[in-house]
This record gives C-alpha cells, structure tokens and sequence, in this order.
C-alpha cells in the first residue's frame, strides 16, 4: 500500500488542534490555547467556539508549513465529529466539510474518545505499541472509563464514573482551594511538596469496575470549611499537604478499579489515555503497578494526552486503510458512543 498523508482536525472543547500524519508517523501536530476561560474558572462555550473560528484556519496553515506538505498532498481530512462541546465541535466539522470538497478527498469522521486510546498506536507515542486486548484508563475532565481494547475498533466500556469525571474532581477541588483554573496540573506540581498522607478523604464504594468522585469533591469541601472556621490561614498554611492528600486519594480510587478489572479479566497489558494521564501520581501508581503486578504498562507522550489533533489523524489513518468515509452531511454531535 502507497503511504497515506492525512491531516486530522480536533476542536472538541477549548484546543484548536491540526495535525499532519504520514503512515504512522506525525510529521506536526500544533495546538492554539484558549487562555480567555482561566478567568472564569472553567470553559465558557460561546468564547470556546468563537475562538476556535479566530484559531483553526492559522493552526491548520502551520500544520501544513511544519510538516513539509502541500494541501495538495493529502489522501483525506479526519476530524472529530464527537464528543465534546457542540459550538467547538462544528467549528471543525464546517471547516474539514469545506477544505475536503475544495481539494476533493475524502473525509472521516472520529470519536474523540476512541482517539484518546488509538493514540498510543501513533509512531513515537511508546517504545512498542499495546498488543490487544489491553485494558485503557481513559481519564480527562470530561470522562473516566475502563475500556477493554479488543482491536482497534472494537472496545468495551466496562466501568465508568457515575458523575463527575476525575479531571472535573481535580479542577472543582482546585477551585475550593482557590487555584487557577485548569486546577489539575497546579495541584499535581503542588502535591510534590506535600504529604500524600497528611489528611484523609472519603472513598466511594461502587460496583463492579464503575467510579464516583463527587464523594470526595464533597469530602473536601466539608473539611476546608471545618478547619477554615478554626483558622482562616489553614488552607495557606497545608497546601501542599492537602494537594498531596487529595492526588492521592484520586489515584487510589482510580486505580482501585484498573487493579481489580486487569485480575480478574486476567489482562497485563495496561495503558492510560486522556489529559489526567500527564498527572505525575498516576504515572508512578502504573510504574509501580508494573513490578507488583507485571503488567506491562503503555503511557503515551505528554503531547498525546491532551486533547490533540495527531490522535485524531492516527484514526483517521487507520479508517482510511479500510476505506471507511463519511458523508458530508454528517453533523458533529455532542454525545458519540465509543
């Protein structure tokens, strides 16, 4: 088969991200930040999708210029289609709509989600990609699942949170500590300095493989508003202490579950996958997972966690190849199955 150079579109919340692959290889993947929605403690969808019409045709013209490639040169335009915030999302579709039918290729839709885990197949994303089936913690500020891989279209979600995500439980958390907003790699440089075992939270107790963390987020909050009323400097004076805390405890929860699906599911092979991924905590807990337990652990780059265009363009690589194309009338949409 010839090679393949394909240029994958993600606009799903507040990251306008272009990306240029070629095989498996990313020859760039540029991102532009919305910094507009520190200010308000969290994404705002109007501003998000108004900065995404500012950000994408710049992103994706850079994509172009630091991969070496004419528009010309691609085989086919991938882009997500869902889930994430509507007004961002048809930002991208109406731009990878009209940019395929002027240079007339096709065009294939992708799910975030799934793009998350397929990331990992990305050239320089591992040392060695995971062999299936494998089990995937995919755990952003949107979502937290257990999925189990089978192939690479052909996953299972065994376990999921019932309300808040884990990213959402870091942010909220975050801001009852009175942090900038995204709160969760403020807290994870924080909690370095701290004592993981300073305070202790409540942990929920869930069936099966799924998750909650609006307990703690609850916990929390009761606890800082107890020992402010002692003393209106606690926060200031624990901080790191309670950052440490408070990363601990999330990581137990989350890998509470991941421990108990590979055991009984008899899978070793264990990735992480979605923006919580970079957390340094949750690397160590896998890391140490992978001599008690012997798995063998896939944690991909720092660029691939975030929300990313090249994770987009590994699906839309890997559709392509079997021909799978998507009509132009299709609409993003909020909610999209894995």
């Amino acid at each position: 088969m010839s090679s393949s150079i394909i240029l994958g579109i993600e606009s799903s919340c507040d990251d306008t991200s272009a990306a240029i692959i070629k095989d498996n290889k990313i020859l760039s993947n540029i991102a532009a930040n919305q910094q507009i929605h520190n200010e308000y403690g969290g994404v705002v969808p109007e501003l998000a999708s108004r900065a995404h019409q500012q950000n994408i045709i710049p992103v994706v013209e850079k994509a172009f210029s630091k991969a070496n490639i004419q528009q010309n040169e691609i085989c086919a335009i991938g882009f997500t289609r869902g889930p994430g915030l509507l007004g961002s999302l048809l930002v991208g579709t109406s731009f990878a709509k009209s940019l395929a039918m002027s240079l007339d290729v096709p065009l294939i839709e992708v799910n975030h989600l799934q793009a998350h885990i397929l990331a990992h197949f990305i050239e320089d994303a591992n040392p060695t990609p995971p062999t299936f089936p494998f089990l995937c913690l995919t755990v952003s500020g949107g979502h937290t699942m257990i999925v189990l891989v089978k192939d690479y279209f052909d996953m299972e979600i065994i376990g999921k949170t019932i309300d808040d995500a884990a990213g959402e439980a870091f942010d909220k958390i975050g801001k009852i500590f009175d942090l900038d907003y995204p709160a969760g790699p403020i807290v994870d440089r924080l909690a370095k300095d701290g004592n993981p075992d300073a305070f202790k939270f409540n942990k929920p107790k869930m069936e099966a493989y799924d998750y909650s963390f609006s307990g703690i987020k609850t916990s929390v909050l009761y606890f800082i508003q107890k020992e402010v009323r002692k003393d209106p400097d606690f926060i200031k004076e624990n901080l790191n202490d309670l950052c440490a805390s408070v990363q601990k405890s999330i990581i137990e929860i989350l890998m509470d579950k991941l421990e108990k699906a590979s055991v009984e599911l008899n899978v070793k092979d264990v990735a992480i996958a979605g923006g919580v991924s970079a957390n340094s905590g949750l690397r160590k807990a896998m890391e140490y997972n992978r001599k008690k337990l012997g798995w063998n652990i896939f944690i991909p780059k720092f660029e691939y966690t975030t929300d990313n265009a090249a994770m987009i363009a590994m699906v839309a690589k890997l559709k392509y190849e079997r021909g799978e194309f998507t009509d132009i009338r299709t609409t993003a949409t909020a909610k999209y199955d894995l």
